[in-house]
């Protein structure tokens, strides 16, 4: 996938930066061969002493392009999101915090420069060719092509489920998750609103995938889409999704901020079911105006402050 991404990028824009800043010193201009100047039809492509394939050459396109899309996506889709789907009356919710927008946006823009270093060594082997992307459909067939999309969805849900469940044990959950756990009544900025680590740990399913199962590059890249604006949608508050028990939309992920320890799951409710983690949504949820019930947010409030800072029920006190 990035591999098409960074050949793009060095055509069009790396080839001349890194001809500029690293430029091939003039003796050993006549060290230039033929292959060299087939590698690419750009004219700076041979003219850096750092070529296309020097690993640190490419740690740090694969650095500032990753962090780059990180922006991008979630600045973008996430604002797209909040003009024009979320619902803006769940803000006057009372465990709205003050100024949450704000919060949320300071905390995913300090982590991404973080989370895309450590993603970066994924992106590298891919790059490299150690990962087992092909980009050729008829190499394994359309078949196995359409399989593979249910098997990606598959495993990284089952994957980020067990994870997910990992960072909500008292030892994690206070150093790694309770940062996303502040949003108890979520936005679309929130969707990548958490700790750096956190949000990396939970990236690692989708980059894993690709070194054990067989995965055409541009469906690859439409499923890496697909992820992102999942994560916003299900922070989105709209409620798109209809009320059934298999899809863990919006109001299945809501409910996991409000009362911390349900539905963990991405996309499904199957680990949560055989996990007993499963919690359905209501009528508070999908009835759109028991929704902004202000009897509703007080009862909820309520039983948000019967959580502790680990996110667990408090004990009533022996009287």
């Amino acid at each position: 996938m990035v591999d098409i991404l960074l050949d793009f990028a060095d055509e069009y824009l790396l080839d001349d930066i890194y001809a500029r800043l690293f430029p091939i010193e003039l003796r050993n201009a006549s060290k230039i061969s033929v292959d060299d100047l087939e590698f690419s039809s750009s004219i700076f492509s041979f003219t850096s002493s750092l070529p296309r394939d020097n690993i640190f050459r490419q740690i740090l396109s694969l650095l500032v392009l990753t962090t780059f899309f990180a922006y991008f996506f979630y600045f973008f889709f996430s604002t797209l999101s909040y003009v024009f789907v979320y619902d803006k009356d769940l803000m006057k919710h009372p465990k709205f915090l003050k100024n949450q927008i704000r919060k949320e946006i300071q905390l995913s823009a300090l982590g991404f420069p973080l989370t895309s270093l450590v993603t970066v060594p994924w992106f590298l082997g891919e790059v490299r060719g150690y990962s087992r992307l092909y980009e050729n459909i008829n190499d394994y067939g359309w078949i196995y092509g359409l399989f593979s999309i249910a098997l990606f969805l598959f495993f990284t849900d089952m994957c980020i489920y067990w994870i997910h469940r990992w960072l909500h044990h008292p030892l994690i959950y206070k150093t790694l998750h309770k940062a996303h756990h502040r949003w108890i009544v979520p936005t679309p900025y929130s969707s990548h609103a958490f700790h750096p680590f956190d949000g990396y740990v939970q990236s690692c399913p989708y980059h894993l995938f690709v070194y054990i199962f067989p995965l055409q590059k541009w469906i690859y890249i439409g499923l890496f889409v697909f992820v992102n604006l999942w994560t916003i949608m299900i922070h989105d508050g709209a409620y798109i999704i209809t009320s059934g028990s298999f899809i863990n939309g919006a109001a299945h992920h809501t409910l996991h901020h409000l009362y911390f320890n349900y539905n963990y799951g991405q996309y499904f409710t199957i680990w949560d079911k055989l996990g007993g983690s499963h919690r359905l949504p209501g009528e508070e949820q999908f009835n759109k105006k028991l929704r902004k019930d202000k009897l509703i947010w007080k009862k909820q409030s309520k039983e948000v402050d019967g959580f502790d800072e680990n996110g667990k029920e408090k004990k009533e006190k022996n009287q």
